[in-house]
């Protein structure tokens, strides 16, 4: 099984998405510099999955407010602060209406960003720092979730394999887009599929066909392959 595939490349004021549209014969990555580079990779699907979807939406406004900060440009007032970044929260909470995990994120970072503007020393740049901090920060949990997940549902697996085939190595059936570039790294169904592998349990991975752009095949198999 090979190596994970970075989608997401991410250092603060910078970000890069690779441009799964063109996989598998093609790596590209695409810069993004603001929320509305954020709505249209994710509207026009550049970037699948529901957890990379998330992370991306709000790493495009964290590298959009790094440049605020940077050029002064942020309100000294922490609720005008607030209320900017929860517009576009909501604005990029458009470009995908049924990923849960976008929606989630947005309803957790509102209230993050309220707690925030309660403390009366708060200032509009601290605010900022605040929302970027906790997107580098779903940047570094998605991996160790992940992770986890891979872990504990290829114990499961195992665990609950019929009597008298436990010894055997185990076909295992993924549909849509589950590996790494569905999230910030490793995986959520295919994440199982390759702690399997790692644990020399695995005999087969069926990475079935997923519309409008057949993404659960081509780029499951592309990280299994």
């Amino acid at each position: 099984m090979t190596s994970a595939l970075e989608a997401i490349r991410y250092k603060r004021g910078h970000l890069l998405i690779i441009d799964q549209l063109l996989l598998p014969h093609v790596t590209r990555f695409i810069p993004i510099r603001s929320a509305e580079d954020g709505w249209h990779s994710i509207k026009e699907m550049h970037v699948r999955g529901a957890p990379a979807i998330a992370i991306v939406a709000m790493l495009s406004l964290a590298v959009e407010m790094s440049g605020l900060v940077s050029q002064q440009k942020i309100s000294k007032n922490a609720e005008d602060t607030r209320v900017y970044i929860e517009e576009k929260l909501d604005y990029l909470a458009t470009s995908r209406p049924t990923a849960v995990n976008l929606s989630d994120s947005v309803r957790k970072m509102k209230s993050v960003l309220e707690q925030k503007t309660r403390t009366l020393t708060c200032s509009g740049e601290e605010i900022a720092m605040s929302f970027i901090a906790y997107a580098e920060n779903m940047l570094v949990h998605d991996v160790a979730d992940n992770r986890s997940i891979g872990e504990h549902g290829a114990n499961w697996i195992v665990a609950n394999t019929p009597s008298g085939v436990e010894d055997s190595k185990l076909c295992i059936l993924t549909h849509c887009n589950t590996g790494s570039l569905a999230t910030a790294g490793y995986g959520t169904a295919l994440g199982i599929i390759r702690h399997l592998h790692e644990k020399s349990q695995l005999c087969h991975a069926y990475c079935t066909e997923t519309r409008p752009y057949n993404q659960g095949g081509t780029l499951d198999c592309l990280r299994v392959g």
